[in-house]
């Protein structure tokens, strides 16, 4: 838990932030009026349910730069979401905020166990996604070498593994699963890559099981969100309890995703996350739609402060089938239960809110007959009824047809 010094200093740093965008951004003004709260009424946590809520709509509403809480000349960046579902969500960095996002960087590749003796390849996209170069700038902050590969071109990247020695490989897990495979099919392996830094979207157990196993790594977590600076927000230490955060950074909440209420540590609910440190573009009590909760106690590694369970899903990802709540996470569960399935996979959905239909496709790891195949869905379709409760058809695929991503994976598909 924090201390109370920390304490302290989060409330410090809580009411300066409050004050900006009071005195900066006429929404925050005009949503703390409404609630009936100043600045200077926040004096302690319980209080900071009094304020309002951010939600990323906000953010689109305000397109481009709404919620700027300084001038534009002060900004020495932009990045921006992908946009694929309207305008993208705009977010914008002052000279201070990147010292601060390099800082959070450091402080997670430290707790990774990376030195100044390592070989990053950041194979995250670079560009307006926040991936790459939050990567990089917080490897060469560090002192390590950097090798920017960004996304694709795998046979590349092996051929840059191998021959400049790397040592990190930070990309998203479904891209490691694909450089894995290609590995394996190469019959190589890379005796100096040690640990593999894996986010931008939940990923199981499973996973990082096949990742170790076909990349001979230590898989870590990391966690992040574009609105919150970039990758860097959580990280997971070596102890792999949970994802530690940055208590002079952020002011970590779990709320009821039905009543908004604040949840206590231990139970589970929708992260949202307020900036202590941000210039550009603060945000007050973020809704970031993840679904976690807060780890109580302290973390084998010694490390205090806070730490959240890893990612289990987002609310926007949930599905309701037959009256179920059912997460794509919780098909990969299941699926990484049966030997032979390669954890390559896509959920089909047909129907509305309330699903009407849905199909789960899913390669084996090799080619299979049709009696391999018959058993390998029988053994699927099984786990997943007793992971969700739910029966599910499932179909296998041969090794390559689902479609391979180098950036985030697309878990659902939805069809006429």
């Amino acid at each position: 838990m924090t201390s109370m010094r920390n304490h302290a200093q989060q409330l410090e740093l809580l009411r300066k932030t409050l004050h900006r965008v009071w005195n900066k951004v006429p929404l925050y003004r005009k949503r703390m009026e409404e609630c009936g709260v100043l600045p200077e009424d926040i004096r302690s946590f319980e209080d900071v349910a009094r304020l309002p809520l951010t939600r990323k709509s906000d953010l689109r509403d305000a397109y481009p730069t709404g919620l700027l809480a300084c001038h534009p000349r002060e900004l020495v960046r932009f990045h921006a979401s992908s946009g694929t579902t309207g305008k993208p969500t705009v977010v914008a960095y002052t000279a201070k905020d990147l010292e601060a996002w390099n800082d959070m960087m450091v402080r997670g590749l430290r707790l990774a166990g990376v030195t100044r003796e390592d070989v990053v390849q950041v194979s995250y996209g670079y560009g307006l996604f926040t991936g790459g170069l939050g990567f990089h700038q917080g490897a060469e902050r560090l002192g390590a070498t950097v090798i920017p590969a960004s996304g694709g071109f795998s046979e590349r990247q092996l051929m840059l593994m191998e021959d400049l020695g790397t040592t990190v490989l930070c990309c998203t897990p479904s891209y490691g699963l694909h450089l894995g495979e290609l590995l394996r099919k190469k019959g190589k392996t890379l005796p100096r890559l040690r640990v593999g830094i894996f986010g931008a979207e939940p990923w199981t157990e499973g996973i990082r099981k096949r990742l170790e196993e076909e990349l001979g790594i230590l898989a870590l977590d990391v966690y992040g969100l574009s609105e919150m600076m970039g990758p860097g927000v959580g990280m997971e230490c070596p102890s792999r309890q949970g994802l530690h955060l940055w208590d002079d950074h952020t002011l970590v909440e779990i709320l009821d995703p039905e009543t908004g209420v604040p949840l206590p540590p231990g139970e589970e609910g929708v992260l949202v996350l307020t900036s202590l440190t941000k210039e550009a573009l603060p945000l007050i009590r973020y809704w970031t739609g993840d679904r976690t909760r807060i780890l109580p106690g302290k973390c084998s590694c010694g490390r205090e402060g806070t730490r959240i369970e890893r990612i289990r899903g987002r609310t926007d990802d949930m599905l309701i089938l037959r009256g179920v709540n059912l997460f794509p996470s919780q098909i990969e569960v299941a699926l990484g239960r049966v030997s032979g399935l390669s954890l390559h996979y896509l959920i089909e959905v047909q129907g509305g809110e309330t699903l009407t239909e849905i199909r789960v496709l899913c390669e084996a790891s090799e080619g299979v007959g049709e009696e391999e195949r018959a058993l390998l869905e029988r053994q699927g379709q099984e786990a997943i009824l007793q992971v969700t409760g739910l029966r599910i058809p499932l179909s296998i695929c041969l090794p390559g047809v689902i479609p391979r991503s180098e950036g985030k994976a697309q878990r659902i598909r939805r069809v006429a």
